[in-house]
């Protein structure tokens, strides 16, 4: 084993995307996250929606790998999301929220030392 700290990316599996077979399952969890804000509205604005949904996604990795390392497990199997567009009609801004579950896992041979 590795002592080296392991990136958000070593860490996070996307939907279809498993991680190691070896690893046991703890439990699932959810967490929220949300994108920077920007002026005016999302509706009919791409660049301003991929924008945001870059942060929210780069926000929801880093959060997940947050509560991965805190409850003690490697690795999150994330299996829904869920986005919505907000938006503050006093100041103009809108932004991403988001709510993703995941399932967090242990390695196998960690979770069996009672880990």
């Amino acid at each position: 084993m590795s002592d080296t700290p392991q990136t958000p990316h070593d860490v996070v599996y996307w939907h279809r995307d498993l991680p190691p077979v070896d690893a046991d399952i703890v439990d699932e969890h959810v967490v929220e996250a949300t994108s920077g804000r920007v002026q005016g509205t999302l509706l009919h604005r791409d660049e301003l929606w991929d924008r945001c949904y870059a942060e929210l996604m780069q926000a929801a990795r880093d959060r997940i790998g947050q509560e991965v390392e805190r409850l003690g497990g490697h690795y999150a199997h994330v299996l829904d999301e869920s986005i919505d567009s907000k938006h503050d009609d006093a100041k103009g801004e809108a932004w991403l929220h988001g709510r993703f579950s995941y399932v967090l896992y242990r390695r196998a041979s960690e979770s069996t030392q009672g880990g």
